[in-house]
């Protein structure tokens, strides 16, 4: 076998394919790495106080602070996120060289996600504006972390599995 004017033996070319399959192995490990710690955590605290701010935000009335009140929280909030997002992202990109990532989890588990999480921390707030019921606001809040910390326990156990 010639590659580049290069002659390679069977055994060598058994080895750089054995190489190659354990820098993808070694790729897709850091990519299932769970985000750090502390990004999950201010993640899951901004799950779970979406559907509240929301809720103050589509309520009929004021309920607990003024509307503007919470539009001003819901924007301060959504800020300091993505600006934290981006700081995780760029800080793990230069400590792995690989991107945070979602997509190497199944997509059995992510679909439901993608559609699901949504929709919850839409409509509870709905919800709340039509019962005047803050059990909807509540349970989405809970709903919404038990979903970011099953998410970051899929990527420990993920990470776990492929290294």
């Amino acid at each position: 076998m010639e590659t580049n004017g290069v002659s390679l033996t069977p055994e060598q070319a058994r080895a750089a394919l054995a190489d190659t399959e354990h820098v993808r192995v070694s790729t897709t490990a850091l990519s299932a790495t769970p985000w750090p710690t502390w990004f999950f955590i201010t993640l899951t605290l901004y799950v779970a106080a979406l559907p509240l701010v929301l809720g103050g935000i589509v309520a009929d009335r004021d309920w607990l602070l003024p509307r503007p009140a919470w539009t001003g929280i819901m924007l301060t909030i959504t800020a300091l996120h993505g600006a934290l997002l981006a700081v995780a992202a760029k800080t793990w990109r230069e400590k792995t060289g690989v991107a945070l990532r979602v997509d190497v989890l199944p997509k059995r588990a992510t679909v439901p996600l993608v559609i699901g999480l949504p929709l919850l921390m839409v409509g509870a707030p709905f919800a709340f504006r039509a019962t005047g019921r803050p059990a909807w606001l509540i349970a989405a809040s809970l709903l919404g972390a038990a979903a970011s910390v099953g998410f970051h326990l899929a990527f420990v156990r993920l990470h776990r599995r492929s290294t």
